[in-house]
């Protein structure tokens, strides 16, 4: 009877350590919660890592995204990139999850070349193309001959080629691709200016040594110019805002919605009022 007995407690016994084992977490397993909907263990939203070239769009995302996105349980990191190649080659190969940095001509330029599979979620409000000078007060007074930095990457090429056309100062060709074109398309200079092109991150110094500058509105708020001090600024399309974009397999991710929704939210809008004075808002923001 004994030995039934102790039979019966050492069975008990295996049985609860296998039954033990069977429900033990494997630490190597990846949370499936966490692939599909930016979750992690017990319910925690991931850390997301946001990239955004430095100055105004890396503020844009730690003012007014981060504070609403931490509301809804989301941890938000800032990465800062001084160029444009960086932040979409970062995107790609998952070093973070999301930029806030171009306008969409260019991540569908960019994305094609390089092939890589990018997505825009929403447009966002973005500082317009200026032109400036300390040597001229109106468009009228500009000389012939006078000297005018242009940026030459072609995210912003374009934008100041179309704004110098729609002020009077050139005139390009009318089939040219806004993806392709270069000073070399521009087809009359009455003034007969002289254009020289440079990385986008100089212009703002050639504000004094040159007669013009045409200065991206990032960069000349990095250099802490005044947007409403320049002799003209452009008529911004839709094409040309900025968008934030994701990979495009996250694209209907919880994370991308919350996102969106974010940007959406009155609480964005009202931080964009406050400390983005300035910046000329999408269509879907202005028509609500």
């Amino acid at each position: 009877m004994r030995k039934n007995v102790l039979l019966v407690m050492v069975l008990a016994l295996v049985l609860s350590l296998v039954a033990g084992c069977g429900t033990k977490a494997d630490p190597n397993q990846t949370n499936g919660s966490a692939q599909a909907g930016n979750e992690g263990k017990d319910g925690q939203k991931n850390v997301l890592k946001i990239g955004a070239t430095a100055g105004p769009y890396s503020d844009m995302v730690a003012k007014a995204i981060k504070p609403i996105m931490e509301k809804k349980g989301y941890t938000i990191e800032v990465v800062e990139f001084n160029d444009y190649v960086q932040p979409n080659k970062a995107l790609a190969n998952g070093s973070i999850q999301a930029n806030l940095f171009q306008h969409i001509l260019y991540l569908k330029k960019f994305a094609e070349d390089n092939k890589l599979d990018l997505k825009e979620v929403i447009s966002v409000p973005t500082a317009p193309m200026g032109l400036y000078s300390k040597k001229f007060k109106t468009i009228e007074e500009i000389k012939e001959g006078s000297t005018l930095t242009i940026p030459n990457d072609p995210a912003n090429l374009a934008r100041t080629l179309i704004m110098l056309q729609d002020i009077g100062l050139i005139k390009v060709k009318n089939d040219v691709d806004p993806s392709k074109i270069s000073e070399k398309d521009i087809v009359e200079n009455p003034k007969k200016l002289v254009i020289k092109p440079l990385e986008a991150a100089q212009l703002p110094r050639t504000v004094d040594s040159s007669d013009l500058a045409a200065v991206p509105g990032n960069f000349a708020l990095a250099a802490k110019m005044d947007l409403t001090s320049a002799l003209k600024l452009e008529n911004m399309a839709e094409n040309y805002r900025n968008v934030l974009v994701v990979n495009a397999k996250d694209i209907d991710s919880q994370m991308a919605k919350d996102l969106k929704a974010a940007i959406q939210s009155k609480e964005f809008e009202q931080v964009i009022d406050e400390q983005f004075k300035g910046f000329s808002k999408p269509q879907w923001m202005t028509g609500r």
